[in-house]
Order: C-alpha cells, then structure tokens, then sequence
C-alpha cells in the first residue's frame, strides 16, 4: 500500500519536477554524455526531454490529474512489469511515474537505448523520498509480476500478447502523429509545426510525420517558415536516412519536394522514412475528419488550429512533444489501469 497522500505524493513530485527544470551536476554530467552512447540522443534533445518532464510535473497539474483517481492509500502493491521504449529519451518516464504514484512495485525492462537517464532521476527521487527506493528494481528479464505494460512494434507486440496476455496488461504498438492544415497558418504557426516535426529527429510516436492538406495547397510558404530548421541535416544519422531516402525517390522517378534537409511525398500511409514527410490532399474538412477516424487507432496525436472533433488527441502547433500528465499514450488511461485492477 502507499504510504503517502495525495498532498504528499504532490510535494514529493513536484520537488523531482523542480530538480529536472535544474538539473544538478550529476544529471547534467549525464545529459552531455549521452550522445556516446546513442547517437540520436544530443544535449539539445535529451535537455528538452528533461525540462519537459520537470515542468509537466508541477504542483497544478499533479494536482488536477490526480483528482481524478482514489490514490491515498491506493493500489495493492502489485508488481508492475515495464518494458520501455528507447526510441527518445525519457519516454518511458510517465508509466514508471504511474506505478510509482499509485503505490505499485516497477520492475523497468529499460531499453538499452535509453537506461541511464531513467536510473538517475529515479535516483534523484530517492534523494527527495527516501521510500521510492523500495518501489522500484531494473530487470534484465520479466518474472513473478501481477500486471504488464510494454511499449514496442506492431511485430513486438504480438509476442508481448503472447507472453503477457494472462494477465492484466495494457500492450502498445506503432503510432504515429498527424498534422491538418487549412492553408492559412501563419509563419509562425508553420515555424512551431517544425518542432512538432523535427523535434527528437522525428523518432517519436509523438512527431508528426504526415501532413493533410487542402488541394492546391502552396508548400513554399510551409518551407520558407521552417528553413530555420535546416541544421538538422548536420546530424549524421540524419544525414544518411535523407540522402538514402533521397537516392531511392530519384532511382524510382517517385515525385518528391525537396528544400536540402526535409523531402515531402504524397502518401496515403501515416508512418513516413526519416528525413521523408508525407502529405496527403483533401477537398473540404469532412474528408479530413472521416480520414482520421479512419486511421483512428493508428495515430498518437493530431496537430492542428482547427476545432476537430474527432477520437484522438488535438494539440496546438509545437505542442506535440510537450504531453501533460494526462495525456496518455495511445489513449489507454494508464493510471485507472493500476488503480482498478
């Protein structure tokens, strides 16, 4: 059972929010070092995923989202089985967060990609509370749990379905975001959509990687406002992914925009390369919706200034990568998961 209440449980997250927004020397020493052991993970990208995690975890929101579940005195100290996520930094924070909140036991299948940046915040959460030290092991391999949640591929998945569908779980697979455009953003909205694009290289469920667009719609303004982006191409992971995806359009004749660091193709498939964005045209709005319910179960979030009133999650332009506490991974509300069950 936890041993704390929602106001403690507050206090003592917001204190770790509050330590990531300025991380010590030890967490720095880490975040500037990460790269030699991922490449995709640069100072730039791994300080935005740490300041992202320290300012979602602040009094109001902790507040507002854990009024929503009977947390004092929650859980039954069940062992949760986590298998992370590796392909940005810190994804797996929030379901390590969620069994941690509501009293349960983490037993964290880290990534390989990604284990050291997770071990040191937990470390510094035990600096805060002491008692998180007993909520928590890293495990090489699943055993005794009570409840799964793992985060992989639609290939992976199905093992996971396999291994762990006798018993309570919740079982991710491969999404991705999507971004609707009128045809009268501003610069600047275009500008915030390249975070929402760029952001992490494009390599979470989170980053858009196809746009719809009205038909005759003009992509010169969209590149103009997102030039200031183009430093991208300096990354050599990068780098390689764009001119490989680039040679094969050119080998193919496949018709391809192209402003030296980003290529956009018409697609009608929602997951596009790195360094590709895919686009695909619509007639009036209604297309545009009956083409996200369509692909409903397929796509993360949606990126847009417009009022849709569809299933999936509606962000602002640049927000995508900017979750809150309650915006769960593909829509399952983990902490009724663990509180329920």
């Amino acid at each position: 059972m936890s041993k704390f209440n929602k106001s403690q449980l507050i206090n003592i997250f917001s204190n770790l929010g509050a330590r990531l927004i300025t991380p010590d020397e030890n967490l720095l020493a880490i975040i500037e070092t990460e790269h030699h052991y991922n490449a995709w993970f640069t100072v730039n990208s791994v300080l935005h995923a740490v300041k992202a995690i320290g300012l979602m975890l602040n009094e109001r929101d902790l507040s507002t989202w854990l009024d929503n579940y009977s947390v004092e005195n929650t859980g039954s100290g069940k062992k949760v089985g986590l298998i992370l996520a590796g392909n940005i930094p810190l994804v797996g924070f929030h379901d390590v967060l969620c069994v941690l909140i509501s009293g349960n036991y983490a037993l964290i299948k880290a990534s390989s990609q990604d284990a050291r940046l997770i071990k040191c915040i937990l470390e510094i959460l035990a600096t805060i509370e002491p008692h998180f030290k007993e909520q928590y092991s890293f495990v090489e391999r699943l055993t005794d749990f009570d409840a799964v949640i793992a985060t992989g591929s639609n290939n992976t998945s199905r093992y996971f379905e396999y291994y762990f569908g006798k018993v309570p779980n919740i079982i991710r697979k491969n999404r991705s975001s999507v971004a609707v455009l009128r045809g009268d953003e501003t610069a600047e909205q275009l500008y915030q959509l390249g975070h929402d694009i760029f952001d992490y290289f494009g390599l979470g469920c989170r980053n858009v990687s196809k746009l719809l667009v009205p038909k005759g719609y003009n992509f010169n303004f969209f590149f103009e406002s997102i030039e200031v982006y183009n430093d991208i191409i300096n990354h050599n992971k990068y780098n390689n992914n764009y001119f490989y995806n680039k040679s094969i359009y050119l080998v193919n004749s496949d018709r391809h925009l192209d402003n030296n660091f980003l290529l956009l193709k018409e697609d009608t498939r929602l997951a596009s390369p790195l360094g590709v964005l895919y686009f695909e045209y619509y007639d009036d709005l209604e297309e545009a919706k009956s083409k996200l319910v369509e692909e409903s179960d397929r796509i993360q979030c949606i990126v847009s200034a417009i009022p849709l009133e569809v299933n999936n999650q509606v962000v602002n332009f640049g927000q995508s990568q900017q979750p809150a506490l309650w915006d769960y991974a593909d829509g399952v509300d983990t902490m009724a998961f663990l509180t329920n069950n």
